[in-house]
């Protein structure tokens, strides 16, 4: 069970980061070519559940 725990956290690490890198795209794009915008919704959404472990 340790190797599965350690597992799970490296992947909730690495969605976290995803989600972050993809908020800041997000909110720049908003801002610069607001037209745009929801093409990296998905991957925010998408990244904010599974680091937050709602799946």
């Amino acid at each position: 069970m340790t190797q599965e725990s350690s597992n799970t956290k490296i992947s909730k690490k690495a969605a976290t980061l995803f989600f972050l890198v993809s908020l800041v795209l997000t909110i720049l794009l908003l801002l610069f070519i607001p037209s745009f915008f929801w093409v990296p919704l998905p991957f925010v959404l998408t990244y904010a559940v599974v680091a937050l472990d709602k799946i």
